[in-house]
């Protein structure tokens, strides 16, 4: 109900007066925000800020003991950071309002004509485009190596499942045996299948695939192959490989990392190239051991480096309950003490983080490596709000803040050395930021973290500092929009998805865009990504940090994804997205393939990026057919529906959803934002009418309903199509224009929220 009625409803209710006072006010950029979930929960005064109860017990209980500080310096220091720069937080997001605004007005004055020189100018006119000063470089130190030197495979988790997250975690080491028998990337041709027990012709197949890569990366004196070895020892600090009866060294011996025995016998040789290993087991009593002629039973590899841990896009946490869990897990993992329990063949099963590991070196002083990955926390962006903590009056704060604090808090663990097992080595916690648009907002979040450092103590810029390159404004400033991070920024990353929805929505009123699939083909997808590895290599950030790529969202294609996602070390990315651990483990073997320093040193030879490819939007420029509007219509509806009945349903911020063609894709909010981006603008330029938008949206339901036909916490949408998901997604399409830079959380929030307190 609107406000004005919710409130004395609420009265009428019985709920106290304090409760009352406490809800937020409604603000054009959050909307109405149904609060009776809230009501059961109190509110205490903390540092000049009301807290809710659950939150600071969680906070004195579970994360400050043993970090050092102080918990009422702690609330203190929040409360002075909302002061301080809350009032900019908000001038920052008008001035997003206004500039939208301009931009929105030049196209609808020139007629929608896109005359580059003029828009440029215009756009400099209006402080969109800023001037480039002098040359910097990034001064970033004490940078862990799988960050700064070593390129790999990262992995994205939503940190509000323990499960989820430990599992990418411990991603750091993953089995290629298994992550080829496992997938599609060996074929099931010739009685090869994969269903049921363990099959031996498949068995055989993978051996072969990992024997060809042992050759590949690891080459033996002679041109041997590890196919035909029989035996592997190692004599005099130097492996040998017995093949057809003679022992042969590797190619490079630099190349034996260390090995270890067990029981008198060798049972791991760790081979390394590009700085990634790969762990050969040996065990000839073991079940796969006895099929291999030199008793191997495994073969480990080095996969994810590094793994971001959302509080963002792939999580739905609306309240304060939701960010409870989502600080209570990040707290675990900063301990180094998280477990999650599972059911496992009918018996409980406990998951910990994975314990370093040891082996002997051919010189005697041993080596030891991470058994897990270096783990980043994604904050979410400034432009959202809650009201876990308000002001004294009620108002609710800047939600970065507040995972800033708590998320750097948690931290204190791994960097004062309480940790049980250690993230970073160096003396560094890493916080990864989105959705900022240009240099004033990393000047805003900069000075966010020295006020955090200073809270903690600590020394200035431990708090680094990653840039996702998702929004326009951004990637045409890229250059000066990290000059306010140079001593902290550790990594910058392209997104197809959020930032496509962010040129849709800038370009709004240019006229109607392509297809997805035409948009991809435009000349302005490549020039922002190239954009993105130029600058990186500009500031001095290779061999610093990470410059990164985005996700394969098909986590059940591993044979495509190892046919294409090659091309991100190609481009010159140390480091890109996969959705799973096996993903991470064939990811890793492009690393081993590609010297991503080789061809970054290339790459520093090609000409700048233009701006001004950059700058051209993907407008259409024929007439579609009735046929293609239905076909992108219903692809467009699908994925939305398909994944907000998880997120507003059920509080699943990120999962498998399989597209209209039953493909099952890794969707997170992004997925929502260029679909509803997508159908605004052709609704706004008549490629199409609401009636066709809501007869795609009422097919893709039953669509939906059926691939949801299993899942026992399954609402179905159709026939009705009333329901608060349904809701949401209409919301999100009818209203995509006046959204906010086309952001999809404002309406997932408030249906999440609307929906948990229909179940109370």
């Amino acid at each position: 109900p609107p406000e004005t009625m919710l409130l004395p409803r609420l009265a009428a209710l019985g709920a106290r007066a304090s409760s009352l006072n406490s809800l937020p006010k409604t603000t054009s950029r959050i909307g109405v925000r149904v609060c009776i979930v809230r009501l059961m929960s109190t509110k205490i005064d903390l540092g000049g800020l009301k807290v809710d109860s659950d939150l600071a017990k969680l906070v004195e209980d579970e994360i400050i003991p043993g970090t050092g500080v102080d918990v009422n310096k702690f609330w203190a220091g929040l409360g002075g950071i909302v002061k301080d720069l809350a009032p900019r937080n908000r001038q920052l997001l008008d001035k997003r309002d206004d500039i939208q605004k301009k931009i929105d007005e030049y196209h609808l004055k020139t007629n929608r004509i896109i005359d580059m020189p003029h828009y440029k100018k215009f756009l400099e006119e209006i402080g969109y485009l800023v001037p480039e000063g002098p040359a910097y470089k990034v001064d970033t130190t004490k940078v862990d190596p799988e960050i700064a030197s070593v390129a790999g495979p990262q992995l994205v988790c939503p940190v509000d499942n323990p499960r989820f997250v430990l599992n990418a975690a411990n991603a750091r080491w993953g089995s290629l045996l298994d992550a080829l028998y496992g997938t599609d990337a060996v074929s099931e041709d010739g009685d090869a299948g994969r269903a049921g027990g363990y099959n031996p012709v498949r068995g055989k197949k993978v051996f072969d695939r990992v024997h060809d890569y042992l050759n590949e990366f690891f080459p033996l004196e002679s041109a041997a192959s590890y196919k035909d070895a029989t035996a592997y020892n190692v004599k005099d600090g130097r492996l040998l490989v017995t093949v057809a009866g003679k022992d042969l060294s590797l190619l490079k011996p630099q190349q034996l990392a260390g090995f270890r025995h067990t029981g008198g016998a060798l049972s791991s040789v760790l081979l390394v190239n590009n700085g990634l290993h790969f762990d050969i087991q040996i065990d000839a009593n073991s079940a796969i051991g006895k099929t291999h002629p030199a008793g191997v039973k495994d073969v480990v590899i080095e996969s994810a480096l590094t793994a971001i841990a959302d509080c963002e896009d792939s999580v739905a946490a609306v309240d304060a309950e939701d960010k409870i869990q989502v600080y209570r897990t990040w707290t675990g993992l900063m301990k180094g003490t998280l477990s999650a329990s599972m059911s496992k063949g009918g018996k409980t099963v406990t998951r910990e983080m994975n314990p370093d590991m040891s082996w002997e070196t051919p010189n005697g002083k041993g080596i030891t490596l991470p058994g897990r990955v270096v783990l980043l926390v994604r904050n979410v962006g400034i432009h959202l709000y809650t009201d876990a903590v308000t002001t004294a009056d009620g108002q609710m704060i800047p939600e970065h803040f507040l995972d800033m604090m708590v998320t750097g808090l948690a931290s204190m663990h791994d960097l004062k050395g309480k940790a049980k097992l250690h993230n970073s080595r160096a003396g560094s916690a890493y916080i990864v930021r989105p959705k900022m648009h240009g240099p004033e907002e990393v000047a805003m979040v900069t000075e966010l973290f020295g006020k955090a450092e200073e809270v903690f103590g600590l020394e200035q810029n431990t708090f680094k500092m990653g840039v996702m390159d998702e929004e326009r404004r951004t990637t045409v400033n890229l250059y000066e929009t990290i000059r306010p991070a140079n001593k902290r920024v550790v990594f910058i990353n392209t997104g197809f998805l959020d930032r496509t929805g962010d040129e849709i929505h800038t370009s709004f009123e240019a006229g109607p865009v392509m297809t997805k699939a035409e948009i991809k083909k435009q000349l302005w997808i490549s020039a922002y990504e190239n954009n993105n590895v130029d600058v990186g290599f500009k500031i001095g950030l290779d061999g610093k940090g990470q410059i990164g790529k985005g996700m394969w969202a098909a986590p059940d294609n591993m044979k495509q994804m190892l046919v294409e996602k090659i091309g991100h070390p190609k481009s010159g990315a140390n480091t890109a997205w996969v959705p799973s651990p096996t993903a991470a483990t064939l990811h890793a073997l492009h690393y081993h393939q590609v010297h991503v320093q080789t061809e970054q040193a290339a790459l520093k030879k090609r000409p700048p990026t233009n701006v001004e490819d950059i700058l051209t939007p993907p407008l259409l420029q024929r007439k579609l057919t009735l046929e293609e509007v239905e076909k992108e219509l219903d692809n467009n509806n699908q994925g939305l529906l398909g994944y907000v009945v998880r997120w507003v349903g059920q509080g699943v911020g990120c999962s498998k959803v399989p597209d209209a063609n039953d493909v099952q894709l890794m969707e997170d909010r992004a997925t929502l934002r260029i679909s509803s981006q997508h159908i605004a603008n052709w609704l706004h330029h008549r490629v199409c009418t609401e009636e066709q938008v809501m007869a795609s949206m009422k097919r893709m339901a039953e669509v939906v309903d059926r691939q949801n036909r299993g899942d026992p916490n399954y609402t179905p949408m159709a026939p009705h199509c009333n329901g608060i998901e349904f809701q949401a997604a209409m919301d999100m399409i009818f209203k995509g224009k006046e959204t906010p830079n086309g952001l999809t959380e404002f309406t997932l929030t408030k249906k999440r929220r609307e929906y948990k307190a229909s179940k109370k």
